[in-house]
């Protein structure tokens, strides 16, 4: 397919579209090749056919775009994150509009670091499925540790941020120290191994692991299975105070709490004195207080009783006053007295009551008790 042209006298001549053509035209008849860069300005989003990204030359600092099919992107399930160094394939190509060149990507590999992060990811996976990432696992750090172990590089300021943090926070802590490689080849066996030692002291209640800042590399030893493995099997809690805020290695996912900084660990593992002192003072004023509220309820109780006491006997004899007079009142209704007041009279015969005619005849001698004074009489005639 030829390009178009014009010619402007002998000048065979190009319109800017027909060159970008032109040019692609070209690199379509290339084959396949291999492109190494680190992936920068990577984009994607699921209502995208395609995946965008730079592959950029860390010597150089050279670019070159690329885009690659989503589903295939998805396909390869890399994780990618920008910074990572890989090899991709693909065909060169040109987008004729804005004449810039691209790479059309079919394939993507991790290499270097790439590497790494793929087999730190696969690791992961398979310490995630034995359980020893789980939160069920997680312990909560003592209240007031008597003795912390810190595992640390030789001479490293992550050590001196631990323990002079601590010792600024709660100056009765004690701290066991054990030095070790923390980067570099056999820097995991190391740590583990310090890690081990430091948990068995028999005063240790719990253990921080700190290591400040770093590159990818220098973090590595952390995300070794022999140390995440170290992590989880440690006899007592286990603060991971590795690298950065962003960094993430495998320990953290193990131990029982992460510290974003060894400084961040040593207000994580005692208590605050200062806090401590605040907390009793408070407690002290609250205790104080309601002593106070308790004597104040007791001694207005006591008046209320002694109030109570002194009115007792008065009202028990107004009481007593008021049940007499009943009864007072009971016994004057049923006196005879009280009969012989309404006009009636007691006759008496031999000086019992007489309640029955048949017990006298004419003649019998009889007393009458009235209400005031009495009678004596004689019987003239007896009446059935």
């Amino acid at each position: 397919m030829k390009v178009p042209a014009t010619y402007h006298g002998d000048r065979k001549v190009f319109s800017v579209s027909a060159f970008n053509k032109g040019i692609g035209l070209y690199l379509n008849r290339l084959p396949t090749l291999w492109v190494e860069g680190e992936v920068t300005e990577l984009r994607r989003n699921d209502a995208w056919a395609f995946v965008f990204f730079t592959l950029k030359d860390p010597k150089s600092g050279a670019c070159l775009r690329a885009t690659m099919q989503r589903r295939r992107f998805d396909a390869l399930a890399l994780q990618l994150a920008d910074g990572e160094q890989v090899l991709v394939e693909g065909n060169a190509e040109i987008y004729e509009t804005k004449g810039e060149l691209s790479l059309r990507a079919l394939t993507i590999e991790r290499i270097g670091l790439g590497g790494h992060l793929a087999a730190i990811e696969q690791l992961k996976r398979t310490l995630a499925a034995e359980g020893l990432f789980d939160a069920a696992r997680k312990r909560p750090l003592p209240r007031f540790p008597r003795t912390v172990g810190v595992v640390t590089g030789a001479d490293a300021a992550a050590r001196g941020d631990v323990i002079a943090g601590m010792q600024a926070r709660y100056p009765a802590v004690h701290a066991v120290v054990a030095e070790t490689r923390v980067q570099g080849p056999g820097a995991g066996i190391r740590i583990a191994s310090a890690l081990r030692r430091v948990a068995a002291h028999p005063s240790v209640d719990v253990v921080v692991v700190a290591r400040g800042g770093g590159s990818f590399e220098d973090l590595l030893p952390f995300s070794e299975e022999v140390v995440v493995r170290a992590f989880a099997a440690c006899p007592v809690p286990v603060v991971s105070a590795v690298g950065h805020e962003q960094d993430t290695p495998l320990c953290d996912l193990a131990a029982d709490v992460r510290a974003s900084t060894p400084t961040a660990a040593a207000r994580l593992v005692v208590p605050d004195l200062g806090e401590l002192t605040a907390g009793l003072t408070q407690l002290r004023s609250r205790l104080d207080l309601g002593v106070r509220r308790a004597l104040a309820r007791d001694r207005e109780r006591l008046i209320r009783d002694r109030t109570r006491l002194r009115a007792a006997p008065l009202l028990l004899l107004e009481r007593r006053r008021a049940s007499l007079d009943h009864a007072g009142a009971r016994l004057q209704a049923l006196s005879p007295r009280a009969t012989l007041a309404r006009g009636y009279a007691v006759v008496r015969a031999d000086g019992a009551a007489l309640r029955d005619t048949a017990a006298v005849g004419p003649g019998s001698a009889l007393e009458i008790e009235l209400a005031a004074g009495g009678l004596a009489a004689t019987v003239d005639e007896v009446r059935p």
